[in-house]
């Protein structure tokens, strides 16, 4: 009875805890209501935001519409810069480069096509075993090499006395039957990885066969061939303001014409003077001038810089035909070559530019730009003195 009455006792609730007893199925219904509950919440406050945005773009987008006008505008007359006044801007220097990084020639006037300056980098020197292009980037004694366009028709090539060779000529405009004797290179000259291009072998005026090409090879102790540009046409390519370039060219670089301001020279010789002694900035620049190489046209009366600005422009008349600014002209180590010694300098340019000139063409950012590449839309004639007519400015920032 007594172990009987255990059990029995053992069985019962104790009176000191409560036990609720939930049946598995129950929490199964409540979890099950609380999730569509939750998810039906999510999908009115869904509903609702989406409805409240529609709303207020469609008003947004409706008030831009009606207000497009204006606003592009007020935009473009805070982003533009005014236009230079006629007879502040002049045409302070002609340069034609004859031979492709040899040195420049100044001129008074200059006549010019879609293609560029008449006789402005109609040659180039090219290595005879690669049949590649050479540039003072490579060689910089190039720049020592002077040509000069002479009145009867003749390109002259003269080398430092030092040196002890000879000058040499050959024709500027060669008749048929002279290039028919010509040594041609049919579009198989490397201008560039990928950029091949047409020419002759030149041939002197008078003496021996490879007169030329012997003499430019004692001067830069390579083989070498001076080369005119052949027929084959070389187009260029478009830029992000201008997708729809049409024109060729030569030897250049890229483009028919570069320009460039006397002031944008100015400030890169204020910098360097700041900065001698630092950023491998030598002593030498107290006495010496920063000089930018290898521009077309010079203009002076604009400010540093000026041409960033300018897309469209005339020279001489608001008539004459328009010169488009089509991209910034980025730098590379040439220009560090000194055209009067043809040693590179370590730092000026270059380093200089890198300073405060980058960022200035959206596609090249980590390239220093000094001047302008253009392309004329028609054949004219510029002189120094020419005021400079800016027709249409860039909208930027």
């Amino acid at each position: 009875m007594t172990s009987a009455a255990s059990a029995s006792n053992s069985d019962l609730p104790n009176p000191g805890h409560l036990h609720i007893v939930i049946p598995d199925s129950l929490i199964q219904h409540l979890w099950t209501s609380l999730l569509l509950a939750f998810l039906s919440l999510t999908f009115l406050a869904y509903t609702y935001t989406s409805t409240y945005w529609r709303r207020t773009r469609s008003t947004s987008k409706l008030s831009t519409m009606t207000d497009a006008p204006s606003i592009a505008a007020a935009e473009v007359a805070a982003t533009t810069k005014p236009i230079p006044p006629p007879g502040q801007v002049r045409v302070s220097k002609i340069l034609i480069h004859p031979i492709k990084s040899c040195r420049g020639v100044s001129v008074p006037s200059a006549n010019y096509t879609a293609e560029g300056i008449e006789n402005d980098r109609i040659w180039c020197i090219i290595d005879a075993k690669a049949v590649k292009v050479i540039t003072a980037r490579e060689i910089s004694k190039m720049v020592l090499i002077e040509p000069t366009i002479e009145e009867n028709d003749i390109l002259k090539i003269s080398f430092p006395e030092e040196s002890g060779i000879a000058p040499v000529s050959v024709p500027i405009h060669p008749a048929e039957d002279v290039l028919n004797k010509w040594k041609v290179f049919s579009k198989t000259i490397a201008l560039w990885p990928g950029v091949d291009v047409d020419g002759y072998v030149c041939e002197a005026v008078s003496g021996p066969r490879g007169t030329v090409s012997l003499a430019l090879s004692k001067f830069l102790e390579k083989p070498v061939h001076l080369v005119l540009k052949g027929p084959i046409a070389r187009k260029i390519d478009p830029t992000e303001t201008h997708p729809d370039l049409d024109t060729t060219t030569k030897f250049q670089d890229g483009y028919p014409l570069l320009v460039l301001s006397e002031e944008s020279t100015g400030s890169v010789d204020e910098y360097t003077q700041k900065h001698i002694g630092t950023q491998g900035i030598s002593e030498s620049w107290k006495t010496d001038k920063v000089t930018i190489e290898r521009p077309n046209i010079v203009f002076s009366g604009g400010g540093p810089f000026a041409e960033d600005d300018w897309e469209e422009i005339s020279l001489g008349s608001a008539s004459a035909p328009t010169i488009s600014l089509v991209s910034k002209c980025t730098r590379c180590l040439l220009p560090n070559v000194s055209p009067e010694t043809g040693v590179r300098d370590n730092a000026v340019p270059f380093k200089v530019l890198m300073k405060f000139r980058t960022g200035i063409d959206p596609n090249h950012k980590l390239k220093p730009c000094v001047g302008c590449n253009a392309v004329p839309s028609a054949s004219g004639t510029v002189k120094v003195g020419d005021w400079v007519y800016v027709k249409k400015m860039f909208a930027g920032p």
